[in-house]
């Protein structure tokens, strides 16, 4: 059996190193042999070796989706990655409600929305709702925390004016839709209103989304970014951890 090296890894398949992937696609052809001779050239173009398809399957309209396997050459090196991360200590329910009611002395105030043209509230409903999800009660449970979440399709303008309004110590804000990259305008925008407004330094600014990461979100100018199996206390501890660091 090959030794595995950190510093060339490849996708694993049947055995160790062999570079074996599987993935999917879909093209805008009529489906048939021809489609499916398409999706392996497109692989072959692709640089995948001995390119195989394995499931075609006619989508209607001129278009169709296949699962191909195949071999990548392809190697990386893992022991250079460095992926920025959050620090902060990831507390329980009861420890984040007895700090904020010791430390803090006043109720965190927060407020979500999922933005503009999004309409998608299962994220900010996770994190915010009383029944929250999977068994993790959202921030409209805790006792030390006014949470107010507007539900989807909000402005970004009406959103700042509701912090603004109650004196909010962060804004949570999620994205559900990424197509064509909507998700990034759409966070792009708040900050560019925020900053507009003199507000950006007024709040804490989280992003939450299936697409959305630490990295992605401070690079976009948001304080903390949480994406999937996130629960509300990971957004509650981060919050309240700046928060006690600015006091």
């Amino acid at each position: 059996m090959p030794t595995l090296d950190l510093k060339k890894v490849r996708p694993y398949g049947d055995t160790l190193d062999d570079g074996m992937v599987q993935f999917s696609l879909t093209l805008p052809v009529p489906f048939g042999e021809e489609a499916q001779e398409a999706a392996r050239r497109w692989a072959l173009e692709s640089g995948f070796q001995d390119p195989k398809v394995v499931h075609a399957h006619d989508l209607g309209e001129g278009f169709c989706f296949f699962v191909l396997y195949a071999r990548s050459l392809v190697s990386i090196d893992f022991t250079e990655i460095e992926i920025p991360k959050l620090t902060h200590e990831r507390l329980d329910k009861s420890e984040i409600e007895n700090r904020i009611r010791t430390l803090l002395g006043r109720k965190l105030v927060v407020v979500g929305a999922c933005i503009e043209s999004d309409a998608h509230t299962v994220g900010i409903d996770a994190i915010m709702n009383m029944k929250g999800y999977n068994g993790h009660k959202g921030l409209e449970s805790y006792h030390e925390i006014d949470a107010f979440n507007l539900g989807a399709q909000v402005p970004c303008e009406e959103l700042v004016a509701k912090a603004h309004e109650v004196s909010a110590d962060a804004i949570l804000i999620s994205q559900v839709v990424t197509q064509k990259d909507l998700h990034l305008r759409n966070l792009t925008r708040m900050v560019e209103l925020l900053e507009l407004e003199g507000l950006r330094e007024h709040f804490l600014l989280i992003a939450g989304g299936p697409r959305i990461n630490y990295e992605l979100a401070k690079e976009l100018g948001y304080d903390a970014g949480f994406g999937p199996d996130t629960y509300a206390e990971d957004v509650a501890s981060f919050v309240l951890d700046r928060i006690l660091i600015q006091k």
